[in-house]
């Protein structure tokens, strides 16, 4: 579990991301990712991959919108929760510029209730050494409360198809970002 407590800070604080045990991945050297809340109550996120990122597949460009099934493939989430309340969101970025998202009443209970009409806003950047994700979730998107439990999780998708999953926090023995005890970094909002 993280203990430190994210407030409106200018760099936010990277965190490493662990490989699940039972997906282990060997040709990347690192995953990392930082959440923060803006002035505006935004929720801005960051994924970075450093190494052998020619060994994954990455998703093409597309047209960006929102897409179902983007899990299955490299693609970066975010399980966003008001601490004490067992509904949850659960955001969905690929580097393709596709993004899902989705609201969930309890543990895996899908909520067919739609998000507001804010699409995140994502930015992919690919170099030598890896690459990064950026991401940025309006604040209308997010649950109401003072204090937000997050989860930062990553599919990564090797060139043999195989795949990796990287969180926080693994509280299971297999693979599961929807387990509320993963949802391990807490911000607080400053706004009311």
């Amino acid at each position: 579990m993280l203990s430190r407590r994210e407030t409106n800070s200018i760099i936010p604080m990277q965190y490493p991301l662990h490989c699940h045990p039972d997906s282990a991945c060997a040709s990347l050297c690192a995953v990392d990712a930082s959440a923060s809340l803006n002035e505006s109550g935004a929720l801005t996120l960051r994924y970075r991959l450093h190494g052998a990122a020619d060994a994954l597949c990455i998703p093409v460009p597309a047209a960006p919108g929102a897409r179902d099934g983007l899990w299955q493939h490299t693609c970066f989430e975010a399980f966003v929760a008001a601490v004490d309340e067992p509904g949850y969101r659960e955001f969905n970025f690929s580097p393709s510029g596709e993004w899902a998202s989705y609201r969930f009443t309890a543990y895996r209970e899908r909520d067919a209730a739609p998000l507001p009409d804010s699409p995140p806003q994502t930015v992919f950047r690919h170099g030598a050494a890896g690459f990064e994700l950026n991401a940025m979730l309006a604040p209308e998107l997010l649950p109401p409360g003072k204090a937000l439990a997050i989860g930062l999780t990553a599919v990564l998708e090797a060139a043999d198809g195989s795949k990796s999953y990287w969180a926080l926090a693994h509280c299971a023995a297999k693979p599961d970002f929807h387990l509320r005890a993963s949802f391990s970094l807490t911000l607080q909002r400053t706004m009311p």
